[in-house]
């Protein structure tokens, strides 16, 4: 059965290339483009976000937060990889600290993303 994967982007250019990217990957796509939206759909399993750190309505940093404060869900443990055309505004701890996996600048490495995506649903 295909992995899916739940991607958090408000940018659309961003945001379909890494879903026909990761379609070709043979991975099952939700996209959503705020923090909001992002929980909303957690009623849904997901082997992986995508989340987008600078968003409207609710950035990816508190987003991830409030994903790995729900206790005894399993929610709480889906691998988070922050996506951010700023990681200069954060320190790799500050990402660790939220509960944030790994994480990919922009413009995004696509091998690289295809190889981390992989390495965590496999």
């Amino acid at each position: 059965m295909a992995k899916k994967i739940l991607i958090a982007e408000d940018s659309s250019v961003i945001l379909n290339l890494t879903k026909k990217i990761l379609m070709q990957q043979n991975f099952e796509i939700v996209t959503v483009k705020n923090g909001n939206a992002v929980l909303e759909k957690l009623d849904e399993s997901f082997d992986l976000i995508l989340m987008d750190i600078n968003m409207p309505l609710l950035d990816g940093m508190e987003t991830t937060r409030r994903i790995r404060e729900m206790k005894n869900s399993p929610v709480s443990s889906i691998p988070i990889f922050a996506i951010t055309g700023n990681a200069g505004n954060y320190s790799i701890d500050e990402f660790k600290a939220v509960g944030i996996n790994e994480y990919l600048q922009k413009p995004l490495d696509f091998d690289r993303l295809v190889t981390l995506v992989n390495q965590y649903t496999s």
